[in-house]
């Protein structure tokens, strides 16, 4: 059987091994659906079949062994779109890489079973079929650069103009404070605005440093003795609210909260989810953190109304770097995030043995809940 034919017949079965595949690349693939597990699966192999069925010239054989294969005039490939979403969905280029390599093995594996004979129709099709596979691998990993690299731009973008605003008050407040005539209570205020400027300041730092920290180690350490999550709670609370000062902050406790805490490590976890849900609230709601002591668990919520997360990028929000789309400040908020917080304070959550998940919906808002066993 040509092996054209082959996969347009047999499309069901590879795209279910395909999806079993894609399921192993954890931990982003671990939340998607079907649907986008598969994504773009199916007209990559539709686009495969096609190409094996097209006349070749020797020239343009050899222009496609160089990666210059003609692309479709005003459109883009299947197999670039698929590399958009995946970088989107938080797989690594690795994983990417391997979904092809997987697809290659998988496609030959259930095809050959069907090969009466090798002639060189047979072994034309193995050639084009490989030819095929690797410039839809190179036409992915190509758009999955170019998102992440994009995404590293805006991310130096983002921190450049969010170290530059506490920076510029931190210079005012020093330049009024020299001056000959200082208002004992403007320099009140003055130095409330420098605190702010320093915790936001100090937020962004350790973010940065722990992310370096789980690229280089790949974990982060984590010295847990028994804590009271109550007061951890308030004081992210209190964090939060200097960074944050015209943002209501309500909080409710219920249960026995002691636990095995690292609390400085709790204390960055909670103080990224408040900063995130006093960032994206709805300015008429407060953001509300709750905690609750459980029989197995300690458990604490943090609840804001505002710009809801969509389901497809409820995964990829916990991945670094990345911004959804859309998000350009609207609601009175500035864009200030880039997009470490909600990384690290998984790796937080996940050191503690825990799990840390979103839901996102118009009755309850946004909330993000972290499970810390005892």
């Amino acid at each position: 059987m040509r092996l054209s034919l082959f996969i347009t017949q047999h499309l069901e079965g590879i795209l279910a091994e395909w999806e079993a595949f894609a399921r192993t690349q954890g931990p982003s693939a671990s939340h998607m659906s079907s649907l986008a597990l598969r994504d773009h699966a199916k007209l990559i192999l539709t686009a495969i079949a096609a190409e094996i069925e097209t006349a070749q010239t020797p020239h343009q054989q050899q222009e496609k062994s160089r990666g210059l294969a003609p692309e479709a005039l005003g459109q883009e490939s299947a197999a670039a779109t698929h590399g958009t979403l995946r970088q989107l969905s938080g797989f690594s280029l690795i994983q990417l890489t391997a979904e092809f390599r997987a697809l290659r093995a998988t496609v030959l594996r259930l095809w050959l079973p069907h090969v009466s004979a090798v002639t060189d129709t047979t072994a034309s099709d193995m050639v084009r079929f490989n030819e095929a596979i690797d410039q839809a691998q190179a036409e992915s990993v190509v758009t999955y650069s170019r998102r992440a690299a994009a995404a590293r731009d805006t991310f130096l973008a983002i921190l450049g103009h969010d170290l530059r605003s506490p920076l510029a008050t931190i210079s005012l407040a020093g330049s009024y404070l020299t001056t000959s005539a200082v208002d004992p209570n403007k320099s009140r205020e003055v130095g409330k605005r420098v605190q702010r400027g320093v915790a936001s300041m100090t937020s962004m730092i350790n973010d940065l440093l722990e992310y370096a920290r789980v690229q280089l180690d790949g974990e982060i350490p984590i010295a847990a003795e028994l804590m009271d999550l109550a007061e951890i709670c308030q004081a992210a609370l209190e964090n939060a609210r200097a960074v944050h000062p015209n943002c209501p902050f309500e909080f409710a406790v219920s249960g026995d909260l002691h636990a095995r805490l690292d609390k400085h490590r709790m204390q960055q976890v909670l103080s990224n989810l408040l900063n995130n849900a006093a960032q994206y609230r709805d300015q008429s709601a407060p953001v509300v953190m709750a905690a609750v002591g459980e029989q197995d668990a300690v458990v604490v919520s943090v609840q804001n109304y505002g710009q809801l997360i969509p389901p497809e990028a409820r995964q990829a929000i916990f991945d670094p770097m990345v911004r959804l789309p859309g998000d350009d400040g609207g609601n009175g908020r500035s864009l200030r995030s880039i997009g470490l917080g909600l990384f690290i304070a998984r790796e937080i959550t996940a050191g503690h043995g825990g799990t840390l998940e979103v839901e996102s919906d118009s009755a309850h808002g946004t909330v993000f809940t972290a499970r810390i066993p005892r």
